[in-house]
Parts: C-alpha cells; sequence; structure tokens
C-alpha cells in the first residue's frame, strides 16, 4: 500500500529533479562534445573573472539581503500591531509579492533612471538635496572668446584677467543665460560707482537683440541680479564678496588700494542635483537588493506580523508588571518568543538570494550586467548563451552545494521544532 501511494510521487521526484540532478553533474566532467574532461570545468570556474564576480555578489546578497528584509518585517509588524487599520497597510506591504520578478525589475529600472526628471528615486533625492544645496542662479552661463574674462572650465568661477585699483569697475558680461532663467526684477545694467577705497562689480548678460559689441556694456542690455561675486587680492586671496542687485552691480568698501581682481563665484554656476547612476557599475548590486527587499518585505511582515499575534499575552503582561518597560519586553520577552519565525522568514530570504536570477537580468543595464552578475544568472549565461554545457552545469553544481548547507539547517530546524 505504501509503495502504491509513494510511487507515483517518486516517479515524478525522479523524472523531474533526481534525473536531471545527477545528468548535471555528470555534464559537469564532460566537454561540450561529451569528452571526460575531470574537474577542468571546475577549474574554469575558478579561474574566470566574470564567474568570480558573481559567487562574490551571491556572498554579498547572502550578507545583506535576508537581514534587511527580516529587519524591515519585524519594524513593520512591531509598529502596526496596535494601528487600528494594520490590515490594510499590511496589505499594501504585501502587494508587491503579487508581481513578478520581471515586472519589478522594469518597475525598478524605470525608478533608478539617473534624470531627476525621469526616475522617482532621484527625483525623490532631488528634492531634497536642492532644498539645502540647489543649484546657482545661472548654472549654464559662459563667457565669450576675446573678452578679458576666463573661465577654466564649465561650472568653474569666472574671472577678470585684468587688475584693477581701487575706485574702479570691473565688468563681467556672461552669455548662454536663457531668457527665462534671468530674474523678473532685473533691470538696465549700470557700472555703479565705486568708493575710493573699493572696488565696484557688474555682472550682466552680455546680449544685445539686434546686435552689439562684446565685453561692452550697451543699452540694452539688463543685469543678473542674485550673482555672487568675489574681489581677489594680488595673492589670490578672497578679501571680499558680495550679491548682484537688479541691476547686476555690487560695490565693495574698505579694500585698500589694490590690486584686485573680480569673479563670479563658482556657486553660481553650481547645477544643482544632477541625479545618481544607481545602475552604473558601483551601485548597482545594492540598488537591486534594495528592489528585492521592497518586493519581499511583505512577506516578512505578514509571517511576523501572524508570530506577533500568537505570542502569549499573559507572559508580556507578566513582564510588563514586573516593571520592564517597553524595550525591555521586546529584547527579553517578544523577540527570543518570535525567534523561530523570524527564522523562518530569515531562511527562506537566503534561500531565494542564492537562487536569484530573473530580477538582475531584467534591473541591471547592459553596461553593468557583469557587475551585477550573481551564480544563477552566469548558469544561465554561459550554459545558453556561450553554450559552454560543461562550465555552466559546474556553476549549477556550485550552487547546489551552497543550497546544501541552507537546507539541512531548515531541516534541522524543523526536527527541533516538532
Amino acid at each position: 500500500m505504501a509503495v502504491l501511494f509513494l510511487g507515483p510521487a517518486l516517479l515524478f521526484v525522479g523524472a523531474l529533479v533526481i534525473y536531471p540532478t545527477l545528468d548535471t553533474v555528470g555534464q559537469s566532467f564532460r566537454s561540450e562534445a561529451g569528452a571526460f574532461v575531470g574537474v577542468d570545468n571546475y577549474k574554469a570556474v575558478a579561474e574566470t573573472e566574470r564567474i568570480k564576480t558573481a559567487i562574490k555578489n551571491n556572498f554579498i546578497w547572502v550578507a545583506t539581503a535576508p537581514a534587511i528584509i527580516t529587519a524591515l518585517g519585524l519594524m513593520f509588524a512591531i509598529l502596526t500591531e496596535r494601528v487600528r487599520y494594520s490590515t490594510a497597510i499590511k496589505i499594501i506591504v504585501f502587494m508587491p509579492m503579487a508581481i513578478s520578478f520581471l515586472a519589478t525589475g522594469v518597475i525598478w529600472r524605470v525608478m533608478y533612471e539617473p534624470s531627476p526628471e525621469l526616475g522617482f528615486i532621484n527625483a525623490a533625492t532631488g528634492l531634497v538635496y536642492n532644498t539645502f544645496n540647489g543649484p546657482g542662479a545661472y548654472p549654464d552661463a559662459k563667457v565669450l572668446p576675446d573678452v578679458p574674462l576666463e573661465q577654466a572650465k564649465p561650472g568653474a568661477p569666472i574671472v577678470t584677467t585684468e587688475e584693477f585699483t581701487a575706485g574702479e569697475s570691473a565688468l563681467i558680461g556672461l552669455t548662454a543665460v536663457a531668457e527665462d532663467d534671468v530674474p523678473a526684477d532685473s533691470v538696465q545694467a549700470a557700472a555703479p560707482q565705486a568708493p575710493a577705497d573699493g572696488l565696484g562689480v557688474v555682472v550682466w548678460r552680455d546680449f544685445k537683440p539686434g546686435g552689439g559689441v562684446p565685453g561692452e556694456l550697451e543699452q540694452g542690455e539688463i543685469g543678473l541680479p542674485g550673482a555672487d561675486v568675489e574681489v581677489l587680492s594680488a595673492t589670490g586671496e578672497v578679501v571680499a564678496s558680495g550679491t548682484t542687485g537688479s541691476d547686476g552691480s555690487v560695490t565693495f568698501s574698505g579694500l585698500g588700494e589694490g590690486p584686485f581682481k573680480a569673479q563670479v563665484a563658482e556657486s553660481t554656476f553650481a547645477q544643482g542635483f544632477a541625479g545618481v547612476d544607481w545602475l552604473g557599475p558601483n551601485l548597482v548590486t545594492p540598488a537591486i537588493i534594495g528592489a528585492f527587499s521592497w518586493m519581499w518585505a511583505g512577506f516578512a511582515v505578514v509571517v511576523i506580523g501572524a508570530g506577533l499575534a500568537a505570542l502569549p499575552r499573559d507572559v508580556l503582561e507578566a513582564a510588563r508588571v514586573d516593571g520592564a518597560n517597553e524595550w525591555q519586553t521586546f529584547r527579553h520577552v517578544t523577540l527570543p518568543l518570535l525567534a523561530p519565525v523570524l527564522g523562518v522568514v530569515f531562511v527562506t530570504m537566503v534561500i531565494n538570494v542564492l537562487k536569484i536570477f530573473d530580477i538582475v537580468l531584467v534591473t541591471a543595464p547592459g553596461a553593468s550586467q557583469d557587475e551585477a552578475n550573481v551564480i544563477a544568472l552566469e548558469m544561465f549565461k554561459t550554459t545558453f548563451s556561450s553554450r559552454q554545457y560543461g562550465v555552466g552545469s559546474a556553476v549549477a553544481v556550485l550552487l547546489f552545494i551552497l543550497v546544501i548547507p541552507v537546507m539541512f539547517i531548515n531541516i534541522r530546524r524543523f526536527r527541533r521544532e516538532n
């Protein structure tokens, strides 16, 4: 009777699991032509740089993602335990679980777009960044050639090439200032009357409709208010600074005889937040781990939340009656009682992380695929893209070997609980 009931199941397991596993192990010792090559395929695994990167990335995933997801699940479960609409919150947090890895990868690839106009992550980051360190008044401004001004590179200060003595005014004309970038209170530019012991500076838009002379302040050319201006001593030290008014002028007194140079400070040309390349070679793995955590945090919240609901309330109340505060109750009572549930979440995440594949394939752009590589993705590329079946099988065996310890830990945990 036992054989009758177990036979069909054993047949399916043997055909779909055991035979493919044994055949993969055998293939790992053969070449693409079927010849026996011993451990050469495993040597290729150990020597290929791309495979080394995949193994390193898998260790990063195992070391970070399960802990992050478990911690997020615990935090959300505890914070929502006493909230009136906790069920609705848990449903919202759990919703990403209904999305496939493929769809998650597409969603987060768009969210990680480097341009703040396209990617939500950079848009939100730029909003915070620009609140405290926004773009300069004229980020795209430049100088015309053949005028007595110099700029070492785009975004650097614009400095006068000639020197000035006390009582003189320096003229700094900027171009590439769009009409929309000119403040509404801007008026006709005018050179200021410099103090006898100081310097006057005017910064204006060196553009006159219908034509004009570059470098000369003419009627019809407007001042550029809000530009940060600095006065440099003969040694290049900043001795005074100020901001231009509506006519583009600013004056400085008490400077001495000079000579001086004037410059429009670098802050005037600051570009502001231009976006972070989250999916570039340096950040692609942490970025994908973030997307994976977003997807699986709901699973952790639901499982840990169920564990919290099942805790014996009398034990918690007894701890509070004995004088324990909320932190002590959580640390010495709640957390130990939740340990089996946290173990389930953590081990489940470790298993999922070890075989992570599709979200990496979809999220990482082509230029960063090698830096984001993981073992399962390397197995796919080596076997089906490069047609190196022997080496691909060796990678598959490596992944199987890495899963075995986690499997034994899970089995021991189940036996201990039972």
